[in-house]
């Protein structure tokens, strides 16, 4: 008989926080298929993103009652359970204390999909604290290149896998979808990288004198429009998103070139693949694995590479079409079905006494 497997998932954020919903809790039923014991516990509660998105206030104390809440979950994991981990247990505590009086009697792996020692690297006591971590762990789940290379350094097995998507969801959406009656651009995203859209309004501008489109931004409809751009927002939901990618005809993502951005993960240009959507895209970090330029889509380093792309897939349906199915056929490469079995391998290997060290 084999032994019971147990996992005790600590995500960052409740459900409604892109990165752990997508990383973390979308492996659930995954999980528990392979027969898998597991229990998710978030730091932030849902309550806490909702306030945070709505732009108000961080509550008192909210940060230690996550805290306390965090020591109660890691008590309730019995020391043979293996811990998957979002980052890091604690925001701001140092990586030895984390070692010294959490981790110490689990084997544990970490799952990275942004940069995030970025944050701590000029804070005294914490700018190497990713780094501790990972030397320390059974392996890494990276989401990109960028991150599997950096961890690959100090940790001998990490495994790279993408935000992957469900492909079935996103073919049923566009056997009954309809495209929208204007040339309609998706930017698809969360508050926290609502930003990067915004910084890029002057390039949105020229575009919209160019070229003959609207820009729908699928994230807070409390957004738009933006000013001087045709442009409307809707509220993001799980259940809506896929179908009304397939109604676009095309999808963007702008970044700047910096070090945080080199090395986020694409997701937005593989949901619009998923889609069957063209993408135009600046050539930064993920951006330049996920789109084929001339394949399916265009990679835009300066404003007027940004509107020749874009003039072109508004005038040429055809060339629009095929980078499509392209794009389409490349998803196959971010199948959340196929992801899902190699994590579970990773984190589970036949061979599990001393995986990874």
């Amino acid at each position: 008989m084999s032994k019971a497997k147990h996992l005790c998932v600590f995500c960052r954020y409740a459900e409604n926080g892109a990165s752990s919903r997508l990383r973390f809790f979308r492996y659930r039923p995954f999980f528990e298929a392979a027969g898998i014991e597991v229990d998710f516990f978030s730091f932030f509660d849902a309550a806490y993103l909702e306030r945070l998105y709505a732009g108000k206030a961080r509550q008192p104390g909210s940060f230690c009652r996550a805290f306390a809440r965090r020591m109660r979950d890691i008590a309730r994991c019995a020391p043979e359970k293996v811990f998957f981990i979002e980052y890091e247990l604690f925001p701001l505590l140092p990586a030895w204390a984390e070692r010294a009086f959490f981790l110490k009697k689990h084997p544990y792996f970490l799952g990275f999909d942004d940069p995030v020692w970025e944050k701590y690297a000029r804070i005294p006591g914490l700018a190497g604290k990713y780094d501790a971590l990972a030397r320390g762990a059974s392996g890494i789940i990276a989401a990109n290149r960028l991150i599997e290379e950096r961890f690959g350094k100090l940790n001998s097995a990490v495994l790279e896998v993408p935000t992957a998507i469900d492909l079935d969801r996103y073919d049923r959406a566009a056997e009954t979808a309809e495209k929208f009656p204007r040339f309609t651009v998706a930017w698809i995203g969360s508050p926290a990288t609502f930003p990067y859209l915004r910084n890029f309004l002057p390039v949105l501008r020229k575009l919209a004198a160019r070229c003959d489109f609207e820009l729908l931004m699928i994230g807070k409809a409390a957004w738009g429009p933006l000013p001087g751009v045709p442009s409307r927002s809707v509220e993001w939901s799980e259940a809506e998103e896929a179908g009304l990618l397939a109604r676009c005809h095309a999808g963007i993502m702008p970044l700047p070139d910096e070090p945080f951005a080199r090395g986020k993960s694409a997701y937005k240009l593989i949901q619009y693949a998923g889609a069957g959507l063209p993408s135009l895209a600046s050539p930064v970090g993920e951006n330049t694995r996920v789109v084929v330029p001339g394949g399916t889509g265009f990679l835009c380093a300066s404003p007027e590479e940004w509107a020749e792309a874009l003039e072109t897939l508004t005038r040429n349906e055809e060339l629009r079409n095929s980078m499509g199915r392209k794009a389409r056929e490349k998803a196959e490469t971010w199948s959340l079905k196929r992801h899902a079995a190699r994590l579970i391998d990773f984190l589970f290997p036949e061979d599990a006494e001393g995986a990874g060290k």
